[in-house]
């Protein structure tokens, strides 16, 4: 039985845990009495609890985040009412920062702060050898990265085939920005090259094919990145997928040239936007070239077959709806495949809170921790934009409006797409639980009402998109219902206004 468990509940099972597999592989001889279990937070508390109690363990670690805050305090709370003898561990970003009085800290036994890669083996060492500490928070040590041992071999043959496959080529951000916790950083780390690209290769022979990068600015030094690049052209096959997170405005001809022997289907790009704003963007200490940043997002769509995904955040110091608006307005004419529409989350330790006074910053005072009003949008105003981020993800990012959606937007995309937001929304006050012919139906009958003008055109994209998306059924049948509900609707007003002037 091992006497200690490495655990953390992910947002879904296709999540793999580094942090995780980090600590382990950093146990030394401690390994051998370890074990990681990894669940989900849709898995019920008491019976992850009963599946660690299976083990008897003496520590428990688990790794916290903001998605899984409330999910794993529900299971520690249980934990430690049922077996209090049972040292608990927490470590992550969720309780490295604004420790104390937070509420799932009180079942804790100890908080390691920091990256704890190092720092859990030496307390897990105390606590069996019966020298436990007798704090209860313990900040880690930086740790220079020459001296972890790399966890890549953790991953199982499970994971290489059903999970995305964490990687991580450097740690750290140069950048300020204040919504992040890497504003925290000096600066950026790398891992020794050749030794992150053997354990790629490993990986690559046993099988892997879909690597996420976790790097903050994977394009941040060149030759490093192009090094990595070609090390994947070299092994390309129709399988291969990766995902990075890179600068918008830092693309030189080298990295443009590399970029364009990658085949379709191959590249993912998130890209961090966050806004276009030149007073906001000097608010959150964001430096960025926006003018550099969108040539380089339209090249990117011109001459690669990237897929992009580009963020915005609504909520930030100094933003307005009308600067928002103008943000995505621009990004859209760049074309990415997405745009996140984040809404501005209180990360703890993050340096926004400085703007809380001069800002007047409300945030959710439970997770996600998200912003509900600010001197420039007020709380009515946030939960629109909030309808509009769910339902552009629904309809402007899912892929199954492509044919629709250009005919559907025109010059003012951001008012158009906040016109079929606020139509939804009345029509069905639900922003989940849509099925998708529902939702194909309901984007017919607003843009009767809204936008007349382009309704042949966009129902002739919808018609294409209905085939497109396997659903049973003709949508030449859903259109004739489309209709003769608008019909139906019409008739009762109608009869409405009639018996008012009897």
């Amino acid at each position: 039985m091992p006497q200690i468990i490495l655990a953390t509940l992910n947002a879904k099972y296709i999540h793999a845990s580094l942090g995780l597999r980090y600590l382990y592989a950093n146990l030394g001889e401690l390994q051998s009495q370890c074990k990681i279990q990894e669940y989900t937070i849709k898995t019920r508390a008491i019976d992850i609890v009963e599946q660690i109690l299976e083990s008897r363990p003496s520590i428990v670690g688990f790794g916290v985040y903001i998605w899984n805050t409330v999910e794993t305090e529900a299971v520690i709370s249980q934990l430690k009412t049922i077996a209090p003898e049972i040292k608990i561990i927490l470590g992550g970003p969720e309780v490295s920062y604004e420790t104390e009085g937070q509420s799932i800290t009180r079942f804790a036994d100890y908080i390691v702060t920091g990256a704890a890669d190092l720092s859990f083996k030496k307390l897990c060492q105390e606590i069996l050898e019966g020298n436990a500490p007798e704090q209860k928070v313990l900040r880690s040590k930086p740790v220079e990265l020459r001296d972890l041992q790399l966890p890549y071999h953790l991953y199982d043959d499970a994971d290489l085939k059903h999970r995305l496959l964490y990687v991580e080529a450097s740690r750290g951000c140069p950048f300020k920005c204040e919504f992040c916790l890497s504003s925290l950083d000096k600066t950026s780390y790398p891992f020794e090259l050749q030794r992150f690209l053997e354990e790629m290769e490993t990986l690559y022979k046993r099988g892997a094919r879909h690597f996420k990068f976790v790097d903050r600015t994977f394009n941040l030094k060149i030759k490093t990145t192009l090094e990595i690049l070609n090390f994947f052209l070299e092994r390309m096959d129709d399988e291969l997928f990766l995902h990075f997170e890179v600068i918008p405005d830092h693309l030189p001809e080298k990295l443009k040239e590399t970029l364009k022997k990658f085949p379709a289907g191959t590249l993912q790009f998130e890209v961090g936007i966050q806004t276009f704003n030149d007073e906001v963007q000097s608010n959150i200490s964001r430096k960025q070239n926006n003018d550099k940043s969108k040539d380089n997002l339209v090249w990117l769509r011109d001459y690669t077959t990237a897929h992009i995904h580009a963020d915005l955040i609504f909520g930030l110091p100094g933003e307005t709806l009308d600067t928002f608006r103008s943000s995505f307005n621009e990004l859209y004419q760049c074309r990415p495949h997405e745009i996140q529409m984040g809404i501005l989350k209180r990360l703890k330790g993050s340096p926004i809170i400085r703007h809380t006074e001069d800002f007047d910053l409300r945030f959710n005072p439970l997770p996600p921790f998200n912003i509900l009003s600010n001197d420039r949008v007020d709380f009515v105003t946030m939960q629109r934009i909030n309808r509009f981020a769910r339902y552009w993800d629904m309809i402007g990012n899912s892929g199954r409006f492509k044919f629709s959606l250009p005919h559907l937007l025109s010059d003012r995309p951001f008012d158009e797409f906040l016109s079929l937001t606020d139509w939804i929304f009345a029509k069905t006050n639900q922003t989940h639980q849509i099925n998708l012919k529902k939702l194909y139906e309901l984007v017919a009958q607003a843009v009767e009402e809204l936008f007349a003008d382009r309704y042949n055109a966009v129902v002739g994209g919808l018609e294409k998109d209905y085939a497109s998306s396997k659903l049973k059924g003709n949508f030449k049948l859903l259109e004739l219902s489309i209709h003769s509900n608008i019909e139906k609707t019409s008739q009762r007003k109608r009869s409405v206004r009639q018996q008012r002037h009897l």
